[in-house]
């Protein structure tokens, strides 16, 4: 496995480092602003249970963006693998079949944006907006617009798998965001695939030289960006105890300011899915800090954005002195 220069391990470190100190420091105004509200569990409660809905996705891009590429069709790809697993569920009330299609239905979608991008040569933000668009399209005329009752999966078993609450508390898709954080984190960090994603974003001619399959690791960076969006899909689907044809259209501006404020480069070659989680955190418990702390919702975009720039603008700080 190729060794990370010491340089770019330091910087990974310290910004890691730095995320977590801006989390903390999130943490501390938004309790000294409001203690009765973020000294409670209940609401760290309901952070568990929403913030993965956003976070998954957001882990599948960190190694999209990684190796250089975007894909902004993700929030219809949320919504048509989970209306491949309404319809299979509702239409067999087989509850592998359905996570099986749906999981299908996902990776395909991506592994279809990655054909586009690497085999046409389309740039990945145009492809990626066209087959959005297609696929949200595809969504109405399949469902003529109307949501999918999954009446009784909430009794399910598979809701105690996707949805439940361990001990009452701990939500399962925490778990389940948890889980696919550390195995992508140890692919990005201890695995050869990894080294062949930083390759390939950081320089492809080089890479190319090296013997990385530069066109199979981006295809493949699509499709596992496909799967993670299905787990999404499936687990919203649980969860909401329905099927909606809007399912995922809030989740662009939260997806990407998690990959982005986690210190992931917008240029390719570098990322972290530490950095991602603890950004889609951060994302999550803006709006409740600023409700909280007695101001109007209005306020969410405008801390979003001054959260962006300010955590940008550190990152570029920290990789310029990095080089010194």
């Amino acid at each position: 496995m190729y060794k990370r220069p010491f340089i770019a391990l330091m910087y990974h470190y310290k910004m890691q480092l730095a995320i977590s100190m801006l989390l903390c420091i999130m943490l501390v105004v938004f309790i000294l602003a409001s203690p009765d509200t973020f000294l409670s569990w209940s609401i760290y409660e309901s952070f568990l249970s929403t913030i993965p809905f956003f976070a998954i996705p957001a882990i599948g891009m960190t190694l999209v963006v990684v190796c250089g590429e975007m894909d902004m069709c993700f929030p219809s790809t949320i919504a048509m693998s989970g209306f491949v697993f309404s319809w299979l569920w509702t239409a067999t009330g087989n509850s592998a079949l359905s996570i099986i299609g749906a999981l299908v239905a996902g990776t395909a979608i991506g592994w279809t944006n990655g054909l586009i991008v690497v085999k046409i040569g389309v740039p990945s933000i145009i492809a990626t907006i066209g087959t959005q668009f297609f696929w949200r399209g595809l969504i109405m005329i399949l469902c003529s617009g109307l949501a999918i009752d999954l009446s009784g999966i909430q009794d399910s078993p598979l809701h105690h798998v996707f949805a439940g609450r361990l001990a009452g508390h701990i939500s399962s898709q925490a778990l389940w965001a948890i889980g696919i954080a550390v195995m992508v984190g140890f692919l990005l960090n201890r695995h050869v695939y990894g080294d062949a994603l930083r390759f390939t974003g950081d320089n492809t001619e080089t890479a190319l030289k090296m013997g990385v399959p530069v066109g199979l690791v981006r295809i493949s960076a699509f499709s596992l960006m496909g799967f993670f969006c299905a787990i999404s899909g499936i687990i919203a689907c649980i969860e909401m105890g329905s099927w909606w044809p809007t399912q995922g259209e809030g989740y662009l501006l939260l997806v990407f300011a998690s990959v982005f404020i986690g210190g992931t480069s917008v240029f390719g070659g570098e990322g972290s899915v530490y950095g991602t989680c603890v950004g889609a955190i951060i994302i999550g418990i803006v709006e409740a800090g600023i409700i909280s702390a007695g101001l109007s919702g209005f306020w969410t975009r405008t801390v979003y954005g001054i959260i962006i720039v300010v955590s940008a603008s550190l990152y570029v700080v920290m990789a310029k002195s990095g080089r010194r």
